[in-house]
């Protein structure tokens, strides 16, 4: 990046996502159209942009017409546009079709994608305006200056051992100084996570809640679906305290995209969304589907699933936050691509009026938060700003307060209504009252290989891999009152982490204690949000780490 330690920018953009990419290109065409010459630096810790993009993916196109108005329609790398939008309630071995089309799941005129390949499209684009991209950097630290307003970033130093010992290939992380900075850093994000706790942005705010979504993409036999078919499932494997749906999505060429997504406010401290995954694949409408078929690639991520009451405050001085960082996903659809490269927009059209003010304090900066509150986000977000909520009270309770939200603009019999985060869900062992996973499927737990996957076999097709020599990213925060976990909870994390990262190690005198594979990790954050207790913090590992998806 630099013969030196310091690389000073206009702007800096922390993540190659849809939100990052979109302030990027917006900003770069607003600048020229003012005859403003300002650096744009977007870095991204991924080895290649869309290393680390993972969706469904179905997306709402106008979106992109709007961000690349010069663009032929035809040149961005959509998949098929949905033919067929098909809700199917599951039992145990069965299935009907959803009589009615619940409200707000419509994917009528939208395109299923690999939103990686849309990823790396939007950075050809942006390169070609000037914006300068730097895959394979991971950005470990916030910087502040002597007032303790944030002055950029800095990447994580390397050639260090486990224990950060320096060593012979030892080189420094390089400050990355900005006028403004944009964390564009995607679910859960490892410093916009340190700047919300540091500066209360989340005060008067519900907590932000998350689902877990595992995905697979498979090549089929002809004529086992069409592209642009469509189907989302309800029901199997689920209980009626559990949140989550399957989908499944027909893509050109044979292939088919196919996966479950799972609140992580399960009370079950063993709920394995990984196996529960497996399990709805071995029902007859995805096993259909999938027969004679061939696994390509597999991988996991976390969705903000928390809603407008969710969203932290998302400016603060010389710094803005965009995409799934902001919590902009809307439920149920359960759509967030059109809302991240949105907010990216309007973070450039507040970093333009920044530029022209040259202030770039909160004064000028709450802009974003207007833009934000007269766009299609707030318009999209407000109605179904108590759906998540509602929903944690069971499927029963969240179906019938959905209905009083569908007839009362959002706001239900309650108003605002609280949640609690998802760590907080968990129960331990002693006071859950139901039939643990395990034991619910113990049956079906044993997989083929063919149809069905063990964790380790899914990480495979994820292409994930890490430096054998870094500090673990996976960090404990205090290993001293760990064994509170294993005792009361049976170590929650080695049951929901989709990636084999946690296991727990029983010596000869039947101490149990948590062994950490960090070389596992698909970076989905699952543990930085679910573990309770003493809990565990993610952090980024060294640039380049991490899974290599290529068509998520």
């Amino acid at each position: 990046m630099s013969d030196t330690n310091t690389v000073s920018t206009d702007v800096l953009i922390v993540g190659a996502g849809p939100s990052g990419l979109a302030t990027a290109i917006h900003l770069a065409d607003l600048l020229k159209k003012h005859d403003l010459k300002r650096r744009i630096l977007l870095v991204e810790k991924g080895t290649a942009v869309g290393s680390h993009i993972l969706s469904g993916a179905v997306v709402r196109v106008e979106i992109l017409k709007e961000l690349l108005p010069e663009v032929d329609f035809n040149e961005f790398p959509l998949n098929a546009k949905v033919t067929k939008d098909t809700i199917l309630l599951l039992s145990k071995s069965g299935s009907i079709q959803s009589p009615i089309h619940p409200p707000y799941m419509s994917n009528r005129g939208n395109y299923t994608a690999s939103l990686g390949q849309l990823c790396r499209f939007l950075a050809t684009k942006a390169e070609e305006k000037g914006v300068e991209i730097y895959p394979g950097f991971a950005v470990s630290e916030v910087l502040y200056d002597e007032k303790g307003k944030i002055r950029g970033a800095k990447t994580i130093d390397t050639g260090v051992d486990h224990h950060g010992k320096p060593l012979e290939n030892f080189q420094p992380g390089t400050e990355i100084e900005a006028r403004i900075t944009v964390f564009a850093e995607g679910t859960r994000g490892s410093l916009v996570k340190t700047v919300i706790n540091k500066f209360d942005l989340q005060k008067g705010r519900n907590p932000q809640v998350y689902s877990l979504g595992c995905k697979e993409i498979w090549s089929v036999p002809e004529g086992n679906i069409a592209p642009g078919e469509v189907y989302h499932t309800m029901g199997y494997p689920f209980n009626l305290h559990e949140f989550g749906g399957g989908f499944i999505y027909g893509l050109n060429d044979n292939k088919v995209a196919v996966g479950l997504v799972v609140g992580l406010d399960t009370a079950d401290p063993t709920f394995d969304v990984h196996a529960a995954f497996q399990v709805w694949k071995t029902h007859p409408v995805a096993a259909k589907i999938l027969r004679g078929g061939k696994l390509l690639e597999y991988g996991a991520k976390t969705l903000p699933e928390g809603g407008y009451y969710s969203t932290p405050k998302p400016y603060l001085n010389h710094a803005l936050i965009v995409g799934d960082s902001g919590g902009f996903l809307i439920m149920p659809a359960l759509k967030g691509v059109h809302l991240a490269i949105r907010s990216g927009m309007l973070a450039a059209e507040t970093a333009l009026s920044a530029f022209v003010k040259n202030d770039f304090s909160e004064k000028t900066l709450k802009e974003y938060e207007t833009k934000i509150n007269n766009s299609n986000i707030r318009k999209e977000m407000y109605p179904v700003r108590n759906f998540r909520q509602v929903f944690a009270k069971g499927i029963a309770a969240g179906a019938f307060m959905f209905g009083t939200q569908l007839v009362t603009g959002g706001a239900g019999f309650t108003g605002k209504v609280g949640v609690h985060t998802d760590a907080d869900a968990t129960k331990k062992l002693k006071d859950f009252s139901g039939k643990p996973f395990k034991k619910r499927f113990a049956d079906k737990l044993e997989f083929d290989k063919i149809s069905t996957f063990d964790k380790v076999t899914d990480i495979f097709y994820s292409g994930a891999h890490h430096d054998e020599e870094q500090v673990v990213h996976l960090r404990v925060n205090n290993p001293s009152t760990y064994h509170l976990n294993i005792e009361q909870y049976d170590a929650p994390c080695r049951y929901f982490c989709p990636a084999e990262v946690y296991e727990i190690h029983t010596d000869r005198n039947g101490h149990k204690e948590l062994r950490i594979h960090a070389e596992n990790c698909v970076h989905c954050k699952t543990c930085d949000i679910k573990e309770p207790g003493d809990g565990i913090t993610w952090t980024t590992p060294n640039g380049g780490n991490g899974p290599e998806y290529q068509n998520m």
